[in-house]
C-alpha cells in the first residue's frame, strides 16, 4: 500500500519527465547566478571609483619680467645705396674696380672709348674758331660802315646840305644798321659754337665714370669691351653702398600690430646665416604708405642696425621681434589658471549619487554635460586690465580669488591686484588620475 503511494508521488509532481529538461533547468539557474555575481562586481567597481576624491593640477605663481613682442620679417639694406650708370652710349674701354672694393669720391670706376667724342670736340672747336672769324669780319664791316656814314654827314655839313643827297645818307645809315645786325648774328653764332663745344667737352668728361660717394662696390654689371646703350635711361653699371657698418632693416608690420609699434622701440632679429645669434635694432621710422599682398595689409617699418663687425650683408632676410611693452619684476600667473572653471555643484552631486543608479546606468553612462564658462575669467590683451578669478586649494577644497590682470605674453599674465603672492599654487585643471 505504501509502495504504491511512493511511486505515485513523482508521477503527481511531474518529475518523471526526461533528463533533458532537468539539465536545461540547471543551466538556467547557473546563468542567473553568474549574472548576479557580475552585476555585484560591476557595482562594487564603480562604487570604489566614485569614492575616490577629485584631484586637481596646480601651477605656482612666480615673479619675473614679462615682455610683449610683435614679430615681423623683412630684408637688410644699406643706409645709402647708389646706382652708378652711364649717360652716354659707347664701348667700355676699361673697368677699374671689382666687387667689394672700397672706393672714394671721384675715384675712377670705368672708362668709355673716347675716339668718337674726341672727334666731335675737334669739330666743335673748329666751328667756334669759324664763328669767331665771322665776328671779326662783322666788326670790321661795322667799322667801315660807321666811318662811311660819318664822312657823308661831314660833307653834307660842309656843302650846306647840297651833297650828298638825302638818298645817299639814308642808304649809308641802312648799311650801318645791317653791319650792326651782322655783328650781332656773328656773336650769336660764336656763342652757339661755344655751347656746343662745352657740351662735347662735358660728354668727353663723362666717358670717365667716377664714384659719387665713399663706399663699397656691391655689384659690377659691366665688363671691358661691352657696349653700353643709354637711349631712354642710363643703364646701371655699379651699385655702391656708402657705409655697411650702419645698415637698415625694412620689415612689414601687420595692420593689427602697427598701432602698438612706435619710433624708438627696441627690437632684436635673427638671420639664417647666424641662426644662434641675435642682433639688436631700434625703430627709426614707421611709414604711412601700406602694402596689400594677397589681402594682407602691412606697413613698412625701418629699424636702425649696428653692423660694425660686418657680419650682416645687404639683402639678408631677417625675422625681427619688436618689444612693444616690458614690465619688470611682475607677479605672474599662468594663463591656464585664469581660464580654469571648476565643475558645477549639480554635476558634483550627480557624480556622487550615481552609486544609487541601476547596473545599466553603470554600464552605459550618459555623456558628460558641457560646463559653463565663468564670465569672470577674461583674458586681457597687452596693456589692458580686466577682472578675473583664479582658484586655489584649501584642505582639498577649491577657494576662489578675485584678481585684476595686466599684460600677457600668451602663457603668463601679470597680476595687478589680488590676494595672491609668489609661490602660491593655482588650480589649472581637474585630473582624473587615481592614486
Amino acid at each position: 500500500m505504501n509502495t504504491n503511494s511512493e511511486t505515485d508521488i513523482p508521477r503527481t509532481l511531474g518529475i518523471e519527465k526526461s533528463s533533458g529538461k532537468r539539465r536545461l533547468l540547471r543551466r538556467l539557474i547557473i546563468s542567473c547566478l553568474l549574472l548576479s555575481a557580475v552585476a555585484v562586481a560591476v557595482g562594487l567597481f564603480f562604487t570604489r571609483n566614485e569614492a575616490e576624491p577629485m584631484e586637481f593640477k596646480t601651477q605656482l605663481v612666480s615673479r619675473g619680467d614679462i615682455i610683449i613682442k610683435v614679430s615681423a620679417t623683412g630684408n637688410l639694406e644699406p643706409t645709402n645705396q647708389v646706382d652708378v650708370g652711364s649717360e652716354l652710349s659707347g664701348i667700355i674701354e676699361t673697368v677699374a674696380v671689382n666687387y667689394n672694393d672700397t672706393v672714394t669720391v671721384g675715384q675712377v670706376l670705368a672708362r668709355l672709348d673716347t675716339d668718337k667724342i674726341e672727334a666731335q670736340v675737334l669739330q666743335s672747336e673748329a666751328a667756334l674758331d669759324a664763328a669767331k672769324a665771322q665776328v671779326l669780319q662783322a666788326q670790321a664791316t661795322l667799322k667801315e660802315k660807321t666811318l662811311e656814314l660819318q664822312r657823308l654827314k661831314k660833307a653834307y655839313e660842309l656843302s650846306g646840305g647840297k651833297v650828298p643827297s638825302h638818298y645817299d645818307l639814308d642808304a649809308a645809315e641802312a648799311a650801318l644798321a645791317r653791319a650792326k645786325a651782322d655783328e650781332a648774328s656773328a656773336k650769336a653764332q660764336m656763342a652757339k659754337a661755344q655751347a656746343t663745344l662745352k657740351a662735347e667737352e662735358t660728354d668727353l668728361a663723362k666717358t670717365v665714370i667716377r664714384s659719387p660717394i665713399n663706399g663699397i662696390v656691391l655689384s659690377r654689371d659691366v665688363e671691358p669691351g661691352q657696349t653700353v646703350a643709354a637711349s631712354l635711361q642710363a643703364p646701371v653699371l655699379f651699385t655702391l653702398a656708402e657705409d655697411l657698418t650702419q645698415m637698415e632693416l625694412h620689415v612689414d608690420v601687420d595692420e593689427a600690430d602697427v598701432g602698438q609699434v612706435k619710433e624708438g622701440q627696441e627690437a632684436e632679429f635673427t638671420v639664417d646665416a647666424y641662426p644662434d645669434k641675435t642682433f639688436p635694432a631700434r625703430i627709426t621710422q614707421i611709414r604711412y604708405s601700406s602694402t596689400n599682398t594677397d589681402g594682407v595689409v602691412t606697413y613698412e617699418t625701418v629699424l636702425e642696425v649696428d653692423n660694425s663687425k660686418l657680419l650682416l650683408r645687404p639683402g639678408m632676410t631677417a625675422t625681427a621681434e619688436i618689444t612693444i611693452q616690458k614690465v619688470a619684476n611682475a607677479l605672474l600667473a599662468p594663463n591656464a589658471a585664469l581660464r580654469f572653471t571648476p565643475p558645477e555643484k549639480n554635476e558634483l552631486k550627480e557624480e556622487t549619487h550615481t552609486e544609487s543608479g541601476t547596473v545599466m546606468s553603470k554600464l552605459m553612462p550618459r555623456p558628460p554635460r558641457p560646463r559653463k564658462t565663468s564670465p569672470d575669467n577674461r583674458t586681457n590683451t597687452a596693456g589692458s586690465t580686466a577682472n578675473s578669478r583664479v582658484w586655489t586649494l584649501n584642505d582639498g577644497h577649491l577657494v576662489p580669488i578675485q584678481v585684476k590682470t595686466g599684460v600677457t605674453d600668451g602663457s603668463m599674465t601679470e597680476i595687478v591686484e589680488g590676494a595672491i603672492e609668489s609661490g602660491m599654487e593655482l588650480v589649472v585643471a581637474v585630473t582624473s588620475e587615481q592614486k
